[in-house]
Formats: structure tokens, C-alpha cells, sequence
């Protein structure tokens, strides 16, 4: 019985039906022959509840469900969920469905509504994008199914409690190994950087194709083919790329859901893949106050689920950055030159200034590559027009801090140090695009 009151629900039409039978009850006060029938409509709701209730309540496993989805998510990225459903009624089905997502989706209204012929299934399909990483928990699926008649509401709850781990976009790493390995990055937005020199390695004589570099034309093979053949080189192999992640308070803001620290570590998880697939050795730091994990470069088959792994735990209070502890690190511990990515940000020149310093000394010892962000908030205001004196003013301190930036570009370059500066959404893309550009420059 309690079982039957927890799952038992009336449809709203029951509740109108009442409504217009104590209309009827109402006017039968002034009109006495209401009243009987007042009392005919109540019976026949009676009966028909009744009738709908022992429809959908006859059989015990009238329905089922089963949620399917992977054991972790990427984050950034459109994750697949599916709800196995089964209607076990000899008749057709109307129903809600509503699963208990995690909180961390604040979803609070979700529900889908279907349809089942009877004895049937039926597969609902529906994505997540989660924006933090961590353990999301599922909890219950809750399927409100409506008797043939439409008056009853059956309620069946699943239990289907799962946890699920939010990765780095491991998604958006697969997707650029695919490309890297079958040598078209191309096609992800990456340039094709031609860098021929001593500091590559020979890979193989080809047809000439259009854009090949004609300095490369091998001509004792292009006698014997009567055609155009060059010599391919490939870089060279085995060389340290390290990606440095501030996880101070700059790396807080906000951009599409995700803070720029999440964006910094999915690059450093794509750029690290990418630099393994090509044989060199990937190794990562992240830092705030103090440094918080060193993963000394390797190219060892388990690197690439060892940053995974390494990257998930990352926690941070967004605390200040020590550049100066960061410098101390790099020196002692990292022997070989190598190539350092440091994500970070700045917001003013005076704060370039203050960690100038650390940053010219890291430099002076391996080649360091500064990524920082393009504030897209700012983009939005100076492509405004404006037109009241308030939105002049408002443009007119935005288009100062877009300049700022750009002279913050310009100082790291008069210090020798390369920098990307850049969107969040292009990241990935810009800073691969640069890596490969700076590669054959670890040798120098």
C-alpha cells in the first residue's frame, strides 16, 4: 500500500473534471436537478480512475530503464548519455522521463516526453558539456508513465546512482593524435611549417606536390622517375617539451563556462599528446604559491595517462604565482634545453614587469614560450560602435587595455622570448601552430 501512494499520481484532467463537478454542485443549490447530475460525473470519474489504475498498476515491471554512459567525461565537450527504456504493456505508452543529473549541471528542469507502442523500446539520446573537472554523480531515473485513458500516473523510479570522473578534453586529445599520426593537422587549423635545415632528419623521397620547397628537389631521382621528386625530411626526435601552468588567481576568468586554467591544462593535454606522437619527450609543472607537480619529461608508452591523470587531480585557490620558485625548478631540475610552454595571463603591463625577471632568466637557459590571453570581453566592446558619450568612454578604456596587451606582446619579444597571445576557443590551435614552428630551435 505505501508503495501504491508513493508511485500513484492523477493526471490534470481529473483534477478539471472535479472542478467543473463542484461547478455543477455549486448551481444545483439554485437548480436541484444539477445535482444528480453532478453525481453521475463524479461516478463515471471514479470509475474511470479506477479502471486506468488497475491498467497500469496490474503488472509489477511494466517498464523499465537503464542508463549507459562512459566511465568519464571530457570536459569542454559534448559528452553521449543514453536511457535504455522498456515498455512492457500489451498497449501504447505516453511518458516523462526525468534522470537525476549531477549537481554540478544545476539542471532543474529537465525532462524529455515519449512515446512507446506497446511491448516496445526505446533509446533516448542526450549530451552533457561539464565546465569543471571532478566527480559527477548520477542519481535516479524517474519515469512518469500515463494509463491508456490518460487519468492515471504511474511513477517509476530506477535506481541507477553512478559516478562519473571529468577528465582534461581527452576528446580533443584523441582528435588531434588521430591528425597528428596520419601527418594532417592541417586540418584541425594547424599550419604547415616547412623547416628544412641540419636540425631534420631524412624521412623518404616523394613525388613533388605543389608548395614543396624546389631546394628539395633530389634530381639523380628525378632523372630516373622523368618526373619531379624531393627529399622529405621530418624533425628532429627526442627533444624535451615542457607545458607550465600558472594556476594562480589570473587564471580564474571565466570564458564560455570554463575558467582559463581548464583552457591552459586541455591544451597542455592536447600539446603533449601531440609532441609524443612526434617522439619527443613530453614532461609537465604546474604552480601557484608553491609548485605543486613536476612530471619529468619521458616519451614512455604510459606518459600520455600519467599527464591525464596528473592534470585531473590539479586543485587550486587561485592564490599568487611564484615565478621566482618556478625559475629555481626549471634550473635545477630540468638539465637539458628545452622547450618550456608557461601558461599564464597578464592583465597590465606592470604586472609583465613584475615577473620580467624570472622570466628572462628561464629564457637565458632553455627556450621558453609565454602563452597568455586575448581578453575577448574587451574585443567585443571595441568592436561596438558606440553611440552615447557613456559607451565612448567605455570603448575608449577598452581599446587602451587591447593596446596594452599588444605592448605586452612586443616587450616579451624585445626580451627574446616568443609569446602567443591568443582566444581561449584557439588556443590549442595557436599554440601547436607554435610549438611546431619553434621546435628545431631546441638544437641552437
Amino acid at each position: 500500500m505505501k508503495e501504491l501512494v508513493r508511485t500513484f499520481y492523477l493526471n490534470k484532467i481529473v483534477y478539471y473534471i472535479a472542478g467543473v463537478a463542484s461547478v455543477i454542485f455549486v448551481a444545483s443549490y439554485f437548480f436541484p436537478l444539477l445535482f444528480r447530475a453532478g453525481i453521475l460525473i463524479l461516478i463515471l470519474l471514479g470509475l474511470l480512475v479506477l479502471l486506468d489504475a488497475l491498467l497500469i498498476f496490474i503488472k509489477k515491471d511494466g517498464f523499465f530503464a537503464k542508463r549507459h554512459l562512459s566511465d568519464r567525461f571530457s570536459i569542454g565537450d559534448e559528452n553521449n548519455v543514453s536511457v535504455q527504456i522498456q515498455n512492457n504493456y500489451n498497449f501504447n505508452i505516453r511518458a516523462a522521463v526525468i534522470d537525476e543529473l549531477p549537481a554540478q549541471f544545476q539542471e532543474r528542469n529537465w525532462k524529455r516526453k515519449i512515446i512507446l507502442t506497446g511491448l516496445s523500446a526505446y533509446t533516448l539520446e542526450y549530451k552533457l558539456r561539464p565546465v569543471t573537472r571532478g566527480e559527477y554523480v548520477f542519481h535516479d531515473i524517474n519515469i512518469y508513465v500515463q494509463g491508456p485513458l490518460r487519468i492515471v500516473i504511474r511513477r517509476f523510479i530506477f535506481e541507477q546512482k553512478q559516478t562519473v570522473k571529468v577528465y582534461p578534453s581527452f576528446i580533443q586529445m584523441r582528435r588531434y593524435q588521430l591528425l597528428a599520426v596520419s601527418n594532417k593537422l592541417q586540418e584541425a587549423g594547424v599550419k604547415r611549417i616547412r623547416k628544412l635545415g641540419h636540425s631534420m632528419e631524412f624521412e623518404q623521397i616523394k613525388e613533388y606536390v605543389r608548395g614543396d620547397d624546389y631546394r628539395t628537389i633530389n634530381w639523380k631521382a628525378t632523372g630516373r622517375k622523368a618526373e619531379l621528386m624531393v627529399n622529405n625530411y621530418t624533425d628532429e626526435r627526442s627533444q624535451q617539451i615542457y607545458c607550465l601552468i600558472n594556476k594562480g588567481r589570473v587564471m580564474k576568468m571565466p570564458f564560455d563556462g570554463m575558467s582559463l586554467l581548464d583552457y591552459a591544462i586541455n591544451a597542455s593535454l592536447v600539446l603533449s599528446n601531440v609532441a609524443l606522437v612526434r617522439q619527443d619527450k613530453a614532461g609537465l609543472i604546474t604552480f601557484e604559491k608553491n609548485i605543486d607537480s613536476f612530471l619529468l619529461a619521458d616519451k614512455k608508452p604510459a606518459q600520455t595517462n600519467t599527464i591525464l591523470e596528473t592534470l585531473y587531480n590539479q586543485q587550486t585557490d587561485f592564490l599568487e604565482a611564484d615565478f621566482e620558485k618556478l625559475y629555481s625548478v626549471v634550473r635545477n631540475r630540468i638539465t637539458n634545453r628545452s622547450l618550456l610552454v608557461l601558461f599564464t595571463n597578464f592583465e597590465s603591463p606592470e604586472s609583465l614587469q613584475r615577473e620580467m625577471p624570472a622570466l628572462r632568466r628561464i629564457a637565458k637557459y632553455h627556450l621558453l614560450l609565454v602563452v597568455f590571453f586575448e581578453n575577448t570581453g574587451l574585443k567585443k566592446i571595441t568592436d561596438h560602435q558606440a553611440d552615447t558619450l557613456e559607451g565612448i568612454y567605455i570603448r575608449t578604456i577598452a581599446e587602451k587595455f587591447a593596446y596594452e596587451k599588444r605592448l605586452m606582446v612586443k616587450e616579451l619579444y624585445k626580451n627574446g622570448i616568443p609569446c602567443i597571445l591568443t582566444t581561449p576557443e584557439n588556443l590549442t590551435v595557436n599554440t601547436i601552430n607554435k610549438y611546431l614552428e619553434l621546435k628545431n630551435k631546441l638544437s641552437i
